[in-house]
């Protein structure tokens, strides 16, 4: 009894914790002005399909970036890689993986990575090209872990590396991700929040911002090669403070559907609502379908659609999950991934 008193405790504590932050930090933000905009970018078919409404399911590996306090409840363990070809021609990469303890506890390991391609450099006495090729890459390392407090409350958090990279200049910053599930008696209705990317300031540095500087042109006698260091503003990382709700309505025999809502309030825009849906078929086959950043003025993101089936092999399981995401005006957005459950 005085167990539950204390875990009901920590988790309202936390949750009051986490609104206060977040409204703190919110009041102040602005639309687009954030470092590392990859860290919202969708890491998974499954979740991309259902229109990024995943906080509260924590179906796969994926749980790792949407909710961290999910990846304890799958009492297995997982491994997801995916790859999407985003937008004006760049390359997004993503790989978790979950060990399952003992049925109660887990950690989670992950990364992100989106190459941007390279370019060849040209200058205005060189307009056809130098010979040298610059480059640009973001990257996000992130260690999780998770328990089951009851047998329907769990909770988790996330320590991540975060390092963008263009030409000679880096910015890194560390950052945490913190996640609670819960599993109402209603029907089994999931309900999951998380706060993702509560961390430093990022800067770029590197050694194309070292000058040879004169102070004073009009001046002669002083050292005119004195090497001085331009400098660049700190940027905030994006919070994405996430709640949402998922629930099975319709089940028979080894057929479910499957909904959910998630409610978006991100640092670097305004707030939006993403819903989808899945039906699984036999356990094999599944069909899914979504509509991502309803509400928002101007977004050129919407509907989500994409399937997956799953071949079971005994004491291990293995799916491949495909999706479509229409982005407007830039191209479509094709996503896959291959996953293992063991």
């Amino acid at each position: 009894m005085i167990k539950q008193i204390h875990r009901k405790i920590a988790l309202i504590t936390l949750i009051t914790a986490v609104f206060s932050v977040s409204n703190g930090l919110w009041a102040q933000s602005k639309v687009g002005t954030t470092a590392a905009p990859f860290l919202g970018i969708s890491v998974s078919p499954r979740a991309g399909a259902m229109g990024d409404a995943f906080t509260a399911l924590g179906l796969d590996a994926s749980a790792l970036y949407y909710n961290p306090g999910a990846i304890s409840r799958s009492g297995k363990s997982q491994i997801l890689v995916s790859h999407t070809n985003w937008l004006v021609g760049s390359n997004f990469n993503w790989i978790g993986f979950i060990l399952n303890v003992d049925g109660q506890n887990a950690f989670g390991i992950s990364l992100t990575q989106l190459d941007y391609g390279d370019d060849e450099v040209t200058t205005t006495s060189e307009p056809e090209g130098t010979g040298e090729f610059w480059t640009a890459g973001d990257m996000a390392i992130s260690f999780t872990y998770a328990r089951n407090l009851t047998d329907r409350f769990s909770i988790g958090g996330s320590l991540k590396y975060i390092t963008q990279s263009i030409w000679h200049e880096k910015s890194s910053a560390v950052a945490m991700d913190v996640g609670l599930l819960f599993i109402s008696n209603f029907n089994d209705l999931r309900i999951g929040m998380s706060i993702s990317n509560f961390g430093g300031d990022m800067r770029m540095d590197g050694n194309d911002l070292y000058q040879r500087i004169d102070l004073d042109l009009n001046t002669i006698g002083h050292n005119e090669n004195i090497v001085g260091s331009l400098k660049t503003d700190y940027w905030p990382l994006p919070l994405f403070f996430r709640v949402g709700l998922a629930m099975d309505v319709l089940e028979f025999s080894s057929n479910k559907l499957t909904v959910a809502v998630d409610a978006l309030r991100p640092s670097d825009n305004v707030e939006t609502v993403n819903v989808g849906a899945e039906f699984c078929f036999q356990n094999l086959l599944f069909l899914r379908g979504g509509y991502k950043s309803l509400f928002l003025d101007d977004s050129e993101s919407g509907l989500t659609m994409g399937f997956g089936a799953n071949v079971n092999m005994g004491t291990m399981n293995m799916g491949i999950d495909y999706t479509f995401a229409s982005w407007g005006l830039f191209e479509d957005v094709h996503m896959i991934a291959i996953g293992m459950q063991f």
